[in-house]
């Protein structure tokens, strides 16, 4: 009975409009079922009697053309929340971030200026009405930058402050020494290297700070006697060119070198073939030295730099000077040689020869007549 009813009720609305409304016999009412842009619209218009189609019809046709409207306007993407400013400065200061300036920003904003909503007016305005006398740079450091930075903060456009918590391992003297006496000492370490090629490049980079594959490179003709200074080209990635300075412990355990071309070769005396990241060329002959040493396998060749520029600071104390030294083009890696080192490593170094200070003579007097370099 009811599909005979469903089946009628269908090839009604077939042969008239398609909001034409039925009456429904178990229910006692008249409906609606139409579909209007993929969107279904079935309901009871609550018209309980068959008299009553006349009003079924009108109330029908008005709500098919609600649905048309409705249907033929455009979707609107919902609007994304914002943020107040206030919220974003609370979040940015419990991160750890700084916080100094933001007491007077929050304050002037308050709790419903969201971030945004502010603009280049909106900072002029804070800045006439917290620093209406400042210079423009102190409206930058204490005003301008701390808003943009609570901004990039809460959009998540900030950048993310690099903590180096790399550990660096670096040779004590007395690990230096012992890797330097089997370099010294090749047989005893069951390394074939009679003319000890491998402690020329040991001594070189303990001394100059050099990478591997910067020492692998480096050319006889680039070094100085008189200035005990080696030009070093750079790479491409890694390193400044620069001169690099090397203390008298380096020169007395380098020797002899070649006059010219490649001057730190294999312990066969073959020039090293380049590769674009040094150190795997020599890890054969060092392994054995540094096992014979009794040193562990996190001792590799780059130790030697990373040894160097703990020796070179914790002597020297010129930051400057290291990284001009050690060729980085940002002092933020070589600002983790500054922490690692004992109080009395300078001391210690000295004991075992090493020195790495610069004797820059006497003060100078004004009107005294000097030459340099005698």
């Amino acid at each position: 009975m009811q599909t005979n009813q469903k089946k009628k009720r269908a090839k009604n609305r077939s042969k008239s409009n398609p909001w034409q409304p039925f009456w429904v016999e178990d229910a006692g009412d008249w409906a609606i079922d139409f579909v209007i842009d993929g969107r279904r619209f079935r309901r009871r218009l609550g018209l309980r009697t068959i008299e009553m189609k006349q009003k079924a019809n009108v109330e029908a046709k008005r709500l098919f053309d609600e649905a048309w409207e409705e249907a033929k306007q455009p979707v609107l993407p919902e609007a994304a929340p914002k943020t107040p400013f206030c919220l974003a400065a609370l979040r940015y200061m419990e991160q750890g971030k700084e916080k100094r300036f933001l007491g007077r920003i929050i304050e002037h904003f308050g709790e419903h200026t969201m971030i945004e909503d502010i603009d280049t007016m909106k900072v002029a305005e804070a800045a006439a009405a917290l620093y209406p006398n400042a210079k423009p740079e102190t409206v930058r450091r204490q005003l301008k930058t701390p808003i943009k930075a609570v901004i990039n903060f809460a959009q998540g456009t900030g950048r993310e402050k690099n903590h180096d918590t790399k550990r660096t391992r670096w040779l004590t003297p007395e690990e230096a020494e012992r890797l330097i006496f089997f370099a010294s000492n090749p047989h005893k370490a069951k390394l074939d290297d009679p003319q000890c090629k491998t402690l020329q490049k040991i001594a070189f980079m303990l001394g100059g700070g050099a990478g591997p594959g910067e020492t692998f490179s480096s050319k006889a003709e680039h070094w100085n006697s008189a200035t005990s200074e080696w030009w070093l080209d750079g790479t491409k990635t890694n390193y400044r060119a620069r001169f690099v300075l090397l203390p008298q412990r380096s020169i007395d355990l380098m020797g002899d070198l070649p006059e010219s071309g490649t001057a730190f070769l294999t312990p066969d005396g073959q020039p090293y073939v380049e590769r674009q990241n040094g150190g795997g060329q020599m890890a054969e002959a060092f392994s054995k030295v540094r096992k014979a040493a009794g040193l562990g396998a996190d001792v590799v060749p780059y130790t030697l730099r990373h040894t160097w520029a703990t020796w070179y600071y914790s002597q020297t104390k010129d930051f400057r000077r290291l990284v001009d030294l050690g060729g980085w083009n940002k002092s933020d890696t070589a600002n983790r040689y500054c922490k690692v080192a004992p109080k009395d490593l300078g001391n210690r170094l000295l004991q075992h020869g090493w020195d790495f200070r610069e004797d820059v003579g006497a003060p100078v007097k004004f009107g005294e007549l000097i030459t340099i370099g005698k």
